[in-house]
């Protein structure tokens, strides 16, 4: 079990890095909108190239830093039961969930969604947009990102595990509070 947290801790930092960088890309598309806005209003000059560039980097966003997120527990979480179970059932919904839903959904979206970017790569294929931008760039965000989010799906099925058999301690669990402070 050391070796797979270890493990884990090397997938949480990576994708806590890769989180944090991407999440830049939010200050660089709106900078982009700004200014594209500014151009078009003043000068009466726009691209659809700086539209595109926009969604590119929203897309990006959005699909590489997943993985940060279901690192930070931000994901979203449909709670009809889960609230209502005690921890050990929590872990247990958050393991079979991992194995039964997130993997597969992971793998599946990779699997399909990669001869779509093949294609797009060897075809060189551009947005039919006037000054739009290459398609392939985007495309290949998709199965980056479901990597990522998978990878660290795997980071915290390893945490779980680690929890349940009392390796590491839970952090979702408040330490009882000393007599004095009651």
């Amino acid at each position: 079990m050391r070796t797979a947290l270890a493990i884990s801790r090397a997938i949480d930092a990576a994708n806590a890095v890769i989180g944090r960088a991407v999440s830049w890309l939010i200050l660089a598309s709106v900078l982009i909108s700004a200014i594209n806005a500014v151009f078009r209003k003043l000068f009466n000059l726009s691209s659809n190239a700086w539209l595109e560039a926009q969604w590119y980097l929203f897309s990006a966003v959005f699909l590489i830093a997943a993985g940060y997120t279901l690192l930070d527990g931000e994901h979203v979480r449909v709670d009809l039961l889960y609230g209502r179970l005690p921890r050990k059932g929590q872990l247990w919904v958050e393991i079979l969930g991992s194995i039964f839903f997130l993997f597969p959904f992971c793998v599946a979206s990779i699997w399909l969604s990669w001869p779509t970017v093949a294609q797009k790569l060897s075809s060189g294929e551009v947005s039919n947009n006037p000054g739009g931008l290459l398609l392939w760039p985007v495309w290949i965000l998709i199965p980056i990102g479901f990597l990522l989010l998978g990878i660290q799906g795997i980071s915290e099925l390893i945490k779980r595990i680690a929890i349940l058999r009392g390796d590491i301690p839970d952090p979702a669990v408040e330490p009882d509070l000393p007599a004095t402070v009651l």
